[in-house]
């Protein structure tokens, strides 16, 4: 057990070094997209996501993420979003709607492979797509009431014919209400990840907006210099947001 105020003791991981190339193709058929990253992570559970432009550096340890800009040469520290163990939830305000329910994700064991030399094991997560609340209905208006206009045997007056005009034209229907709108396909995603270093080699995410495939080589095993977690000097920390 960790002293109190220290960070948790983290069980040891494989540290390693990946290599990352990433495809989106979007759901409308355009043209796909290419990105390229590179994923770091030590054996204290350290992970470093770095691409062109960003880095985000990841301390289970001391709860903390460190996001790199390295155009502005600036680092941002936040806090890792973590929810305290038996914190009650908190109370709604009186009257509110209730919050939807969250769905509940369907896991599927997909077994073991082999990808490019490495043996992973794969996973399939499936969320349900959620559908927005149903609009409450506008209340009805108040019905106004034409002076005489219940009086027995009293009639509007209407409009003079004239001798050979042709008939009004009929007022256009309302337009008939769209048609209920097909639920979408639920999102999916499909990881495979190495056995021996317990990190993700393939990743397929399915969304109603696309598809994004993610394939990470992993090139070092070693483990890394200190250095590759910290904040690269000559960067200026940024103060946190209020």
């Amino acid at each position: 057990m960790p002293a109190v105020g220290q960070p948790p003791i983290l069980p040891p991981t494989p540290p390693s070094c990946s290599e990352c190339a990433s495809k989106t193709q979007p759901a409308g058929g355009g043209p796909p997209t290419q990105s390229a990253s590179r994923l770091w992570r030590s054996s204290d559970g350290k992970t470093r996501i770095d691409t062109p432009l960003t880095s985000v550096i990841s301390d289970p340890g001391l709860k903390q993420t460190i996001v790199l800009d390295h155009v502005k040469k600036e680092a941002s520290i936040m806090p890792m979003k973590m929810s305290p163990p038996g914190a009650p939830p908190l109370p709604s305000a009186p009257g509110a709607p209730a919050a939807p329910g969250t769905p509940a994700v369907h896991v599927q064991d997909l077994g073991k492979s082999m990808i490019d030399g490495h043996e992973v094991e794969g996973k399939r997560f499936t969320l349900p797509h959620l559908a927005p609340p149903a609009k409450p209905p506008l209340p009805a208006m108040p019905g106004v009431k034409m002076p005489g206009a219940n009086v027995p045997g009293l009639k509007m007056p209407g409009a003079p014919a004239v001798p050979g005009a042709p008939a009004a034209p009929k007022p256009p229907g309302a337009p008939a209400p769209p048609s209920a709108a097909l639920p979408k396909p639920p999102s999916v995603t499909e990881l495979w990840t190495s056995v021996k270093l317990k990190t993700p080699v393939l990743t397929k995410v399915t969304t109603p907006a696309g598809e994004l495939t993610t394939y990470c080589k992993p090139t070092v095993t070693a483990e890394h210099p200190p250095s590759v977690f910290q904040i690269p000097p000559g960067y200026t920390v940024k103060p946190p947001k209020p």
